[in-house]
C-alpha cells in the first residue's frame, strides 16, 4: 500500500550524524541495514509463508514517504535535546487514528491471538502510506473528508493493474489507484477490507475498517509477528521493496519507544512545509499542503510592534469607452450531461450459511448482502431495508424489526445485530432494494434454538443417602445461569447412572433409584432412570422425588443443560435395615 509519493531524506553533512543514528538504533533492534542488503533480499523470494508474488502487493508497490525518525532539524518542533519517541512532535499520532490502531490491535488480539500484531506496527505502516490520515484530517466517523489516492498504477514507474473494481473505489475505470489512510489497492480491498467501526460498512477510506483490514492482512499465512521472519515477510507483502521494509522498521522501533495522543489535524499534512499549517481544505493527493496566510512578523527589537506597511499608491487607468460595435460573441461549448451510473440490479447473499443464536441471545453473525448493478459490480450508496419476519420474537439489537441500510463504495450492505426471541424456531430476514423500478428482494433465512445454559449448580442440601426400597428425603433444587444471568427455559436431562466413576458410552442404569412419572398406571409401569425438564422463569428447577428399588450400592445422578453445563451427584443406597 504505497502512499502518495515519495520524499527522501536529505543526506547533507548536517544529517548525517542523524542517519547513522537512525541505523545504529535499526541494526539494534534487529532490523536489516543497508550492509545487509544481500541478505536480507532473499525476503523478496516467495515461501510458504510470503504472499505469492504473481499476486499484487497491497499497495501494487507505490511511493511512500520515506523520511525516517527522529525528524530534527530546521522546520521541526522536536527540542534539540529531546529523547526521540518520548513527547517528541514526530511521536504525536492523531487522536482518531491511535485509537484506530489501537482498537484494531485488541480485536485481532481476540479472533487471532496467535498472531500478536502491536498497533505501533500499524502505526509505522500507516506514518509512511498517508502519514496518518493526512495529519488525522478526518470526519467524526473517522472516514477521510476526501479520498486518499495513490498514483495511476499503468505501469509507467509503478504495477500495471489494469482496472478491477469499476472505479468504485477509486474512480478509475482504466487502472487501479491505492486508495485510503492504509492504502489498499481495489481488489486487496475486497479480499481483506474489514468493518471495523461496527457500521455494517467495509470503506478504505475509514481508518478504523482501514487499520483492522491491515492488520488481518499482516496476520495472514498464521503468521507470529513477534518472529522476525514472519514479521518482515508481513511488511514486504505490504510494499515489495527493501526501502520500504526498512522505512517500516525505523518507524515500529521509534514508536515502541514511545508515542502521545495529539488533536486531530494538529499536524502539517504530508508534502507540507515544515512549520506551516495545513490548508483547512483536505489537500489532495501527491501536491503540497497550502500554507495558511503568513504569520504576523516578528517585532522590531525595541519591544514594540512593527510598523504597518502602507500600501502602494496605485493611478488608476485610463478609462477606455466600449466599442461602438459589439465584438461577436461565440457561444459557450455544450457540456455533456453527467453520466448516471446503472442503478442495483440485484442481491446477492453473503452469509455462510443459516443464521442462528440461542433463544434470548445476540445472533454472532449480521446478515449481509451485495447490491450490484447488472454488470456485476457494486452498487454504492442503495438503499436496502431488512425486515424480521416469523413467529420467533426475534428483533435487531433496538427492539425494531425493519432497519434500512446505505451500502458503500463496496456496494455491501449488513443489518443490524440481531437479538434471539424467547421462541425457538425459524424466521427469515428480507433485504429489498428500494428506490427499483422492479421488486428487488432475497430472503436470508435463519433459526433460533433452544436456549442455553452455562452454568448449573445445586442449591439445595437434601441428603443423598437412604435405605433400599425406601424414598430420599426432599427434592434435589438446581439453578441454571447463562452469563451470570438466570437461565429459563433451559431444557435439562437429568440421568440416573451406575457406579461412582463415568464410563464410556454410559446409559441409564436399568437398576438402583428411579423417579416416577405422573399416571394411573401401577409404580412399577411409571418407573424412569431418564426425565426431560425445563428450568421454570428464574432459570431454577426441582426434580420429582427420588426412589430406590431393592439394589443397594453407588449410584450417580447426572443433571445436563442445554449449553453443556453439567452437574454430577452422588446418590448412595444401603441395604435395608
Amino acid at each position: 500500500m504505497a502512499a502518495l509519493f515519495g520524499r527522501r531524506m536529505r543526506r547533507g553533512a548536517a544529517s548525517t550524524a542523524v542517519a547513522a543514528a537512525a541505523m545504529a538504533a535499526l541494526s539494534a533492534s534487529g532490523a536489516p541495514t543497508a550492509a545487509d542488503e544481500q541478505r536480507a533480499a532473499a525476503s523478496d523470494r516467495p515461501s510458504a509463508s510470503a504472499p505469492d508474488r504473481d499476486d499484487p502487493s497491497v499497495s501494487g508497490d507505490s511511493p511512500y514517504y520515506t523520511e525516517l525518525p527522529p525528524l530534527k532539524g530546521p522546520g521541526r518542533n522536536d527540542p534539540p535535546d529531546e529523547t526521540p519517541g518520548v513527547g517528541s512532535a514526530e511521536s504525536g499520532i492523531p487522536a482518531t487514528v491511535l485509537a484506530a490502531y489501537r482498537k484494531a490491535e485488541a480485536s485481532l488480539a481476540a479472533s487471532n491471538p496467535r498472531c500478536r500484531v502491536p498497533w505501533e506496527l500499524l502505526a509505522a505502516i500507516g506514518k509512511v502510506e498517508s502519514g496518518h490520515a493526512r495529519g488525522g484530517r478526518l470526519a467524526a466517523d473517522g472516514t477521510t473528508p476526501s479520498p486518499i489516492l495513490g498514483p495511476v498504477l499503468n505501469g509507467v514507474g509503478f504495477a500495471n493493474i489494469s482496472d478491477t473494481d469499476g472505479g468504485a473505489y477509486d474512480g478509475d475505470t482504466l487502472h487501479d489507484r491505492a486508495v485510503g489512510p492504509m492504502q489498499f489497492i481495489p481488489q486487496t480491498w475486497e479480499s481483506w477490507g474489514r468493518d471495523g467501526n461496527g457500521d455494517g460498512r467495509r470503506d478504505p477510506n475509514n481508518i478504523y475498517d482501514a487499520a483492522l483490514a491491515a492488520g488481518s492482512y499482516l496476520c495472514a499465512h498464521d503468521r507470529d509477528l513477534t518472529v522476525e521472519r514472519d514479521l518482515h515477510q508481513a511488511i514486504l507483502g505490504y510494499n515489495r521493496s527493501q526501502e520500504y521494509l526498512r522505512t517500516v522498521l525505523h518507524w515500529y522501533d521509534f514508536y515502541r519507544k514511545g508515542a502521545h495522543e495529539v488533536p486531530d489535524g494538529s499536524q502539517p499534512s504530508p508534502g507540507a512545509p515544515a512549520g506551516t499549517t495545513p490548508s483547512p481544505d483536505p489537500v489532495r493527493p501527491g501536491r503540497p499542503g497550502t500554507p495558511s496566510p503568513s504569520p504576523t512578523p516578528p517585532g522590531n527589537g525595541n519591544g514594540g510592534s512593527p510598523k504597518p506597511t502602507p500600501p502602494p499608491t496605485t493611478t488608476p487607468p485610463p478609462t477606455t469607452p466600449p466599442p461602438t460595435t459589439p465584438p461577436p460573441t461565440t457561444p459557450p461549448p455544450t457540456t455533456p450531461p453527467p453520466t448516471t451510473p446503472a442503478p442495483p440490479a440485484r442481491l446477492v447473499d453473503l452469509g455462510d450459511g443459516t443464521l442462528s443464536a440461542p433463544a434470548g441471545e445476540r445472533f454472532a453473525e449480521r446478515p449481509a448482502v451485495r447490491a450490484e448493478r447488472a454488470d456485476k459490480k457494486p452498487a454504492a450508496d442503495a438503499k436496502v431495508r431488512f425486515t424480521l419476519t416469523g413467529e420467533t420474537g426475534t428483533t435487531f439489537e433496538d427492539g425494531a424489526t425493519t432497519a434500512t441500510v446505505t451500502t458503500g463504495a463496496d456496494g455491501v450492505a449488513k443489518a443490524p445485530t440481531l437479538l434471539a426471541g424467547g421462541k425457538p424456531g425459524a424466521l427469515t430476514v428480507k433485504a429489498a432494494l428500494l428506490g427499483t423500478a422492479e421488486p428487488v428482494s432475497l430472503g436470508l433465512r435463519g433459526e433460533v434454538t433452544a436456549p442455553r445454559a452455562d452454568k448449573l449448580v445445586r442449591t439445595d442440601e437434601t441428603p443423598l443417602t437412604c435405605e433400599a426400597g425406601a424414598t430420599f428425603d426432599g427434592r434435589i433444587a438446581l439453578a441454571a445461569t447463562r452469563d451470570g444471568k438466570a437461565a429459563p427455559g433451559v431444557a435439562v436431562t437429568a440421568t440416573v447412572l451406575t457406579g461412582a466413576e463415568p464410563a464410556d458410552g454410559e446409559q441409564a442404569a436399568e437398576q438402583g433409584p428411579y423417579f416416577l412419572t405422573p399416571g394411573d398406571e401401577p409404580a412399577e409401569e411409571r418407573r424412569v432412570r431418564e426425565l426431560a425438564l425445563t428450568t421454570d422463569e428464574q432459570g431454577r428447577l426441582v426434580l420429582p422425588e427420588l426412589h430406590a428399588d431393592d439394589t443397594a450400592g453407588t449410584f450417580r445422578l447426572r443433571v445436563e443443560t442445554t449449553g453443556g453445563a453439567v452437574v454430577v451427584l452422588e446418590l448412595k443406597v444401603t441395604e435395608a435395615s
